[in-house]
């Protein structure tokens, strides 16, 4: 594996600058002047870190990976394994209204009272409200990387936004009933071996009361601060799971079936699942595998690569030009 080493060593010399002053940096990352104020905590970056494991082996690594870094938007491909959690408890039906299954304002009346949990899933709800003190139609990304016709209905058109996911983290935990850091440790992390240095951010101001108790929500992504701190080695180990179908030491963390739909096209989206971005038409990394699938914060600053065909997951932080090291890492190895 002497290429994919030398692949990682490549990568190792890629690292993003000014990630020292996470307070500058993320002003430099949102456009919209109105919302720019941080709201969750935040985590200076240390370095480009990551590692490369094929066919269960570690096989190559650069910077330390045992150091959590926040992970951005990549946080949004966990949202969705907590999602699938609750599916296989039979908690949640992807078909149903959320508003039928949780009681909050959001979904008891007008659009919102038609938002089903596959929208929130795919992001196509087409939800316009406020959620922690961030409007919707705020979220910059959102117009740039988005095809919904306004005012239509949800399903009608895909968006990417940050107020949307945190809308399903909020949906989340009236689901479960409890906070969804405590329910990925128990049911995902702890059994797959992760160490314990990751953990789960929200706003200072996003909870949810449930039966007398303030119960705090997390963010999906990190334009305002939050979302998930992991290091390298504790995602790769995310990655693994989705390659096994969900088994683990002889345990079903997560049903297969849920794993398999959430790698299925959107409708409106044929490059989205649910929260995954899909590379069957090479139009996420054009120069990478097709049969990949990626969770991807920060412009691809923070990846989780997982291809089935070759059996690779590739974890990496603060690095830039990630599809040349996809590239290179995926001509190296075969099945």
């Amino acid at each position: 594996m002497a290429s994919v080493r030398a692949a990682c060593e490549r990568q190792a010399a890629r690292p993003v600058e000014g990630i020292d002053d996470m307070v500058d940096y993320l002003a430099r990352q949102v456009d919209d002047e109105s919302h720019r104020d941080v709201i969750g905590p935040l985590l200076a970056g240390s370095d480009a870190s990551g590692l490369v494991v094929h066919s269960g082996l570690a096989v190559g690594s650069w910077g330390d990976p045992a150091v959590p870094e926040m992970l951005f938007s990549a946080t949004k491909s966990v949202v969705s394994l907590v999602a699938g959690i609750a599916y296989d408890r039979g908690m949640l039906d992807v078909d149903a209204r959320v508003g039928d299954g949780v009681a909050l304002p959001q979904f008891a009346d007008g659009r919102g009272r038609d938002i089903r949990w596959l929208h929130l899933l795919q992001q196509t709800s087409q939800w316009d409200g406020q959620l922690w003190g961030k409007p919707a139609r705020v979220d910059a990304q959102s117009l740039c990387e988005g095809d919904e016709p306004r005012g239509g209905p949800p399903g009608s058109g895909w968006a990417y936004n940050d107020v949307r996911v945190n809308l399903l983290c909020l949906a989340l935990t009236a689901l479960l009933e409890r906070p969804m850091p405590d329910v990925l440790r128990e049911a995902v992390m702890a059994p797959l071996g992760a160490s314990a240095t990751w953990s789960w951010h929200g706003y200072h101001n996003s909870h949810l009361d449930l039966a007398e108790r303030r119960v705090p929500v997390v963010s999906g992504g990190a334009h305002w601060g939050g979302g998930l701190f992991m290091s390298a080695a504790d995602l790769a180990l995310v990655g693994q799971l989705y390659l096994t179908g969900g088994r683990w030491a002889g345990r079903q963390l997560v049903s297969g079936d849920w794993l398999a739909r959430g790698w299925r096209p959107c409708a409106v989206k044929r490059d989205y699942g649910f929260l995954w971005w899909l590379n069957d038409h090479r139009s996420v990394f054009p120069n990478a595998p097709a049969s990949g699938r990626a969770a991807r914060g920060n412009g691809g600053r923070h990846l989780l690569w997982v291809d089935p065909d070759r059996d690779l997951v590739i974890a990496s932080h603060w690095g830039d030009d990630v599809e040349q090291l996809i590239k290179d890492v995926s001509a190296a190895v075969t099945r």
